[in-house]
């Protein structure tokens, strides 16, 4: 059963062990206790972000909050097929109701699993829900956020174009802009779409 306990707060991040790996690992720099649902839960907890800490130069020890508090992740197993299971693996991880959500959940379980976790959040907690191009319909844009009870910051990821040729975000990339919308749902910032690169549903882009 969750609790509240002294530290800057927990952060649910879903899809944060691949291409979110350096946004998840700066929480956890700056005293989140992060949890991290994972269908490749296999390595020791949190292995996968520590080393996205070790590359980026940091040694991996938790570090201490204003309240006294380090930083910790723990990554526990998700099937997105099973939205109430991995919600009651999540209730089992958090240290208390979590502060902040950042999704990046493929379109066809993104609002089951979104709806399961929402009782694990804090009142008015802040999400970030993150969007590939796929997700982008050309006549009807973005979808609506899951849970409108939670200011949500949305990201659209798209692509780079250079010298002619076109190629994805990379992880860095992708981690940065997904982290200035962190930042903008800490402050207390109004709700808006952010996109990253270009974003052309039209666009062959290989």
């Amino acid at each position: 059963m969750m609790e509240r306990a002294v530290g800057i707060g927990s952060a649910l991040v879903l899809g944060g062990t691949g291409m979110l790996k350096g946004c998840s690992a700066e929480l956890v720099e700056q005293g989140w206790q992060v949890v991290l649902p994972s269908r490749r839960a296999r390595l020791a907890p949190g292995q996968a972000v520590r080393e996205a800490v070790r590359r980026r130069g940091h040694v991996p020890t938790p570090r201490a909050s204003a309240g006294g508090t380090g930083g910790s992740v723990v990554e526990v197993a998700a099937d997105w097929s099973r939205p109430q299971e991995l919600a009651g693996l999540v209730g089992d991880a958090l240290l208390r109701p979590a502060g902040l959500l950042v999704a990046w959940v493929h379109d066809s379980y993104r609002v089951p699993v979104l709806e399961a976790v929402a009782p694990l959040l804090e009142a008015g907690a802040p999400v970030v829900e993150v969007h590939d191009i796929s997700a982008v319909s050309p006549t009807g844009g973005l979808p609506e956020p899951v849970l409108p009870g939670h200011p949500t910051q949305q990201v659209v990821l798209g692509f780079v174009r250079r010298d002619g040729r076109t190629r994805w975000l990379s992880h860095e990339q992708t981690a940065s802009g997904v982290m200035e919308a962190v930042r903008r749902a800490l402050a207390g910032d109004p709700p808006s779409v952010r996109q990253v690169g270009e974003v052309d549903t039209w666009e062959v882009r290989y």
